[in-house]
């Protein structure tokens, strides 16, 4: 490979105890904005990656390692790299060489060991001729205008080279998830009023907190995060629900605030650039609760929807400390669909008519919520008369009055309702009041 030309050079000095890695494990993704390519090594090692042109590559040079692996890939997941080779340009070199569509910009890392992974080399390849400026952010009456769409973002778990939880078949979490995501996706697409977005649509994997920024870009007014759980016990089973706790709001709230001076745009599209430190404080504190009060009625109606026809794992709104549900301005659940970790579940995880359901029963308990309390401006303000509400076990028709602000009266007249004695199950017509 000599007469190569160099137009741009890092060098990265990793520290470390012995040198000679092997590259055992070789894997290419693809997402909306980068291609990524990963070297697993059983060392850690120094390396030297750069780029050249005329065609354009990218060459990662191992001091003293060697290659115990077929470098293949996906032809589907390889983005702009149309082919990948290695060579040894000298005794104690290995070098790697990814050909390319086009130029790219190049980050670069070492990870260290953690949980089934060892040692990485993750390479990661932008189009260089991408736009470098980020887009001004749509203004909240761009976006928000009259009878718009309640919009729910849609996170499907893991993705990529993070394959999340594992069932005993070998069934990958973040494959099961995101067939259930794009199947809510559909049954809220066809709620009137209700618009789904996809925070991932394809096999890749997305830093938590850049999750919930998508949903803040899409102005979502609700994030749902999909899941599979696992457990050590195989035996486990059952759906579960889970917002933000305490702790993990507290310790957001101490880093939104820190971060302040440099947030352009934090608290439904308020920013705090010109606010000094105290009202900034309030106004976070103000989003964030709000928000979680919001987070715990939707967990509420989603689990209570779930509960019609799955088995729950706990009957109450679990809380945890999970990094993705910590959305300033964003009311964010988390649904643990089913334990993958169980062998009749994670066969159910598979199943078309299982993730129809899950998904229909999580679009059930969102539409519950948003039709018992609908954002200002949105098509469901506007047109909540005809809204339906199902019965639940244990709901009287006082209760259900009370959570939908109408009169028992306009209730009972819309459903021409003598008494008050409903049945568990009954579609219900929710007036305007």
């Amino acid at each position: 490979m000599g007469g190569f030309r160099p137009i741009a050079v890092f060098l990265l000095a990793i520290s470390c105890s012995a040198f000679g890695a092997d590259v055992e494990g070789f894997r290419i993704w693809t997402d909306p904005d980068k291609t990524r390519a990963v070297l697993d090594l059983d060392g850690a090692s120094e390396y030297r990656l750069f780029t050249l042109e005329k065609p354009h590559r990218v060459v990662v040079d191992l001091d003293g390692a060697s290659l115990s692996t077929q470098l293949d890939f996906i032809a589907e997941h390889a983005g702009m790299i149309t082919s990948v080779r290695h060579g040894q340009p000298d005794d104690d070199t290995l070098r790697v060489v990814f050909d390319l569509e086009r130029n790219v910009d190049l980050k670069s890392f070492l990870i260290q060991p953690t949980g089934q992974y060892g040692h990485r080399l993750v390479i990661d390849m932008y189009d260089a001729a991408r736009p470098k400026a980020a887009e001004p952010a749509r203004s909240v009456a761009a976006v928000q205008s009259d009878n718009r769409d309640v919009v729910i973002a849609i996170d499907a778990g893991h993705g990529g080279e993070d394959p999340g939880a594992i069932g005993p078949s070998r069934t990958r979490e973040k494959d099961v998830v995101l067939q259930i995501a794009r199947r809510l996706k559909h049954a809220l697409d066809a709620q009137p009023g209700m618009r789904g977005v996809l925070v991932r649509d394809g096999d890749y994997y997305i830093p938590h907190r850049d999750r919930y920024e998508k949903a803040r870009q899409e102005r979502a007014d609700l994030f749902v995060s999909i899941h599979a759980d696992a457990f050590t016990k195989r035996s486990v089973r059952g759906s579960s629900v889970f917002v933000l706790s305490q702790r993990g709001a507290s310790s957001e709230f101490a880093r939104l605030v820190a971060q302040s001076e440099n947030a352009s745009d934090l608290v439904g599209g308020v920013s705090l650039n010109d606010k000094d430190d105290l009202l900034a404080s309030v106004l976070l504190d103000l989003s964030q609760s709000a928000t979680i009060q919001a987070s715990d009625k939707v967990a509420a109606d989603i689990l209570a929807s779930i509960g019609k026809s799955h088995k729950v794992h706990k009957p109450h709104v679990g809380r945890a400390n999970f990094l993705v549900l910590k959305s300033p301005d964003v009311p964010s659940v988390l649904v643990e669909t089913a334990f993958i970790s169980n062998p009749t579940e994670e066969k159910r995880l598979t199943e078309r008519e299982f993730q129809t359901n899950i998904a229909n029963s999580i679009a059930d308990g969102v539409r519950n919520y948003f039709y018992a309390s609908p954002p200002p401006g949105t098509w469901i303000a506007a047109n909540r008369d005809g809204g339906r509400h199902i019965v639940s076990s244990g709901e009287t028709l006082g209760t259900i009055a009370s959570r939908y602000s109408v009169p028992l009266s306009s209730l009972r007249a819309a459903n021409n309702l003598n008494g008050d004695m409903i049945t568990v199950g009954r579609e219900l017509v929710i007036p305007t009041g």
